[in-house]
């Protein structure tokens, strides 16, 4: 027989760190490609002292159940009085002038058609109305 030797090699406890290094370089190289490529988003940050003035109640544009309007001011008490759409036009251009900023909230009976509500933010809208918004109500 021939003069075989059978060598046995001792258990090894190191690990073997040159592919998980190769990984990492290889992500590495990705992400520097690929970082100069994306846009970061702007995030815009209030600044201090903006709004010192406290904010300006709402006006309340109300369509009733027979397709009526009606408006409550919140800031005059909140009376309720009935408008027509050029009475309304001209109360917000009243309001408008004064403050910009004005918010004008919808509030529509629920048994009104969509189509008066829409109608009524098309009239907000052609009267450069920046602020609208809807009321809803919770039970």
């Amino acid at each position: 027989m021939s003069n075989y030797r059978r060598t046995r090699h001792p258990p090894m406890s190191q690990i073997n760190v040159v592919p998980y290094i190769d990984v990492m370089l290889v992500l590495l190289v990705i992400f520097m490609i690929t970082a100069p490529m994306l846009n970061p988003g702007q995030i815009d940050l209030p600044s201090i002292g903006k709004s010192s003035a406290p904010a300006v109640a709402p006006i309340e544009v109300m369509i009733k159940k027979d397709t009526t309007l009606a408006i409550r001011d919140h800031s005059r008490g909140g009376v309720e009085f009935p408008v027509s759409h050029d009475e309304l036009i001209a109360f917000l251009k009243q309001k408008q002038g004064k403050n910009s900023d004005q918010a004008v909230v919808i509030s529509a009976d629920k048994n009104v058609r969509y189509e008066e509500v829409i109608n009524v933010m098309d009239m907000l809208q052609q009267q450069q109305v920046k602020k609208v918004g809807l009321f809803t109500k919770f039970r």
